[in-house]
């Protein structure tokens, strides 16, 4: 039996924290080797004492079979698993070519609907699953990632409905390691499901300067997000993703449950003077809506006014 190459690039929050169950729980199996893509400090760190992953069942030291930041030690991939920040893509797709061959599986988790496009034009015939997590985890310093708030959940699929021994065999390998894993055939749902809540709150957070709280006092914010919903719904049913209008109540609920004053990462990226996912998480829908001749003026609005930040 061949060695199964599973390769985290991002070891960040998500990816140090998945990465890092996998690499705990195949450290003595010779059939499976856990690499980790990383740079600076961080990797130095990892390569001198491992990672320490700090979870809600207990703080653990583990060591991948090997962490670089030159893709060419590792040989080729069987699987990649990718969790950079959507701005980050491109970038990170050419560091990972010399490692994709013939029966190489890319999948991405990061926020945003296009990703899986988006690599696939990049890598043209590979194959490129779809996938999208739930968790609440960060890097703390080098070395050192933190899982907190008990959801982790790891949702991937593959976009045509398919299912096959590799996805649902990738699916066991996860759930093996104490990954809370799914695969679902209509994987589309899923993905755009939470896309409805990110894409939305982040872009109206950013635009109006607000917390979560705040969207639902105001009627024009609410307004707002409410018109920037039904447009999602539109575009979401034209691309196969079968959502129905109560996603709309959801997200407000999701709203009212969250602290008032807590905000969208991309929010804190805007006040900060950051990089931000404006493109993923707002342009793409203005994008997707002109490819598919569905009119999206209020994300057009709210795009052209961020863009501007």
């Amino acid at each position: 039996m061949d060695k199964i190459k599973i390769v985290i690039v991002g070891l960040g929050g998500v990816g140090g924290y998945y990465g890092g169950l996998l690499a705990k729980k195949y450290a003595d199996n010779p059939d499976i080797e856990i690499y980790f893509v990383a740079r600076g400090a961080h990797l130095k760190k990892i390569q001198e004492k491992g990672l320490t992953l700090i979870t809600e069942k207990g703080t653990f030291q583990v060591h991948p079979t090997l962490a670089t930041d030159n893709v060419a030690e590792i040989g080729t991939a069987d699987y990649i698993i990718m969790t950079p920040k959507s701005y980050d893509l491109d970038s990170t797709v050419a560091q990972i070519k010399p490692i994709v061959g013939a029966n190489t599986v890319v999948l991405p988790l990061l926020n945003g609907i296009d990703n899986s496009d988006r690599i696939r034009t990049l890598l043209p015939g590979t194959e490129v699953w779809q996938g999208c997590c739930y968790i609440v985890a960060r890097l703390n310093e080098p070395g050192v990632v933190e899982s907190s708030g008990g959801v982790h959940r790891f949702n991937f699929g593959y976009e045509h409905k398919q299912t096959n021994e590799r996805l649902t065999g990738f699916e066991s390998l996860l759930k093996e390691a104490g990954i809370d894993a799914t695969f679902y055939e209509n994987i589309l749902h899923v993905i755009w499901t939470k896309f409805f809540f990110i894409s939305s709150t982040a872009s109206l957070t950013s635009y109006f300067n607000v917390s979560f709280g705040a969207l639902l006092t105001d009627e024009t914010r609410k307004a707002t997000l409410v018109s920037m919903l039904e447009e999602l719904i539109l575009i979401a049913n034209a691309e196969g993703a079968e959502i129905e209008r109560t996603v709309i109540d959801k997200v407000i609920h999701q709203l009212e449950k969250l602290p008032f004053e807590t905000t969208s990462s991309m929010h804190s990226d805007f006040k900060a003077g950051k990089t931000t996912e404006v493109h993923g998480l707002t342009g793409s829908v203005v994008e997707l809506g002109k490819k598919l001749g569905i009119p999206t003026p209020t994300y057009l609005n709210v795009y052209n006014e961020l863009l501007k930040r």
